[in-house]
């Protein structure tokens, strides 16, 4: 089976639209995954059909007991995130800011504060026409975590029964969404752009992947709004012998099949016959049937 990550070394660079493009033209049984779950859309570009959701259980948060509480505010003084605030004549906790450190619990002489189960967000498996798709949903103020991200694959992971490919849509960046998303993957394709910070973020997302032993592809979109940054983006490819498998073109058409909520492979523009070609090669190198 292939498992495939479609990542990028920062945010903007067209990751979500090339991996919605790749699951389209793919006509082996699949299972499509969000993992990039701080902005979850993958599925805005297919019809879906909502299967389950489930409550996603985060860090723990503190909750005071105002029967038991004697007003003496050692918990607010040893509080390093500010999280616990007067209010109404009280002290009460700020759950935006409670990082579930427990030193409140600890400190406090009366037991009145104790930690609490609290719901950062929502998983969810929905069917497309394109196969079974796991993502997830963050609560407003939640942070992400590579726990969200293992749950999501865990979802994805029970629906392959019978599939071929996985596909993932990763986080940017080389954190711990990261870190999970790419655990237990056959190989990532990155997607950067003809940037000097793009460039300089391939080459830290190029030095985490290699430490889980992946195949690791490129593909460079936008390459024609800067060739001169785009030669030395294929020149680190070609030095650190990491395929370029694909060159996708700026191209208009892009922001319109967006807008309408389909995957751009559904046009007849240059970025769909690139993205094409970008499947094509990819097919080879990973010897898909």
């Amino acid at each position: 089976m292939i498992r495939l990550a479609v990542i990028s070394g920062k945010g903007g660079t067209g990751k979500t639209m090339v991996t919605a493009a790749l699951a389209d033209i793919n006509r082996l049984p699949q299972v499509l995954a969000d993992c990039d779950v701080d902005a979850s859309n993958l599925e805005l570009l297919f019809p879906h059909r909502r299967i389950s959701t489930e409550a996603f259980m985060g860090l723990e948060v503190a909750r005071i007991d105002p029967a038991r509480c004697q007003d003496c505010g050692i918990c607010a003084d040893r509080c390093r995130f500010g999280a616990i605030v007067r209010r109404d004549d009280a002290w009460q906790v700020d759950a935006l800011h409670c990082e579930g450190c427990g030193v409140c619990e600890y400190v406090c002489p009366m037991g009145a504060i104790r930690m609490e189960p609290h719901i950062c967000g929502e998983i969810c498996t929905s069917a497309t026409e394109r196969g079974y798709l796991a993502h997830a949903r963050l609560a407003p103020g939640s942070g992400n975590s590579g726990l969200l991200v293992h749950e999501v694959k865990k979802r994805a992971v029970g629906l392959l029964d019978g599939c071929e490919v996985m596909l993932v849509d990763g986080p940017p960046g080389i954190g711990c969404p990261l870190i999970s998303t790419i655990s237990g993957m056959n190989a990532v394709l990155i997607v950067t752009e003809p940037s000097v910070s793009a460039l300089h973020d391939l080459g830290r997302l190029v030095t985490v992947c290699r430490r889980f032993n992946l195949r690791i592809f490129v593909a460079i979109n936008r390459f024609d709004l800067e060739e001169g940054i785009c030669g030395e983006i294929e020149a680190y490819c070609e030095e650190e012998s990491l395929p370029v498998v694909g060159r996708i073109p700026f191209d208009l058409q892009v922001v319109e099949a967006v807008r309408n909520n389909r995957p751009v492979t559904r046009t007849q523009s240059p970025a769909s016959k690139a993205i094409h070609a970008l499947w094509d090669n990819l097919s080879e190198e990973l010897e898909m049937p």
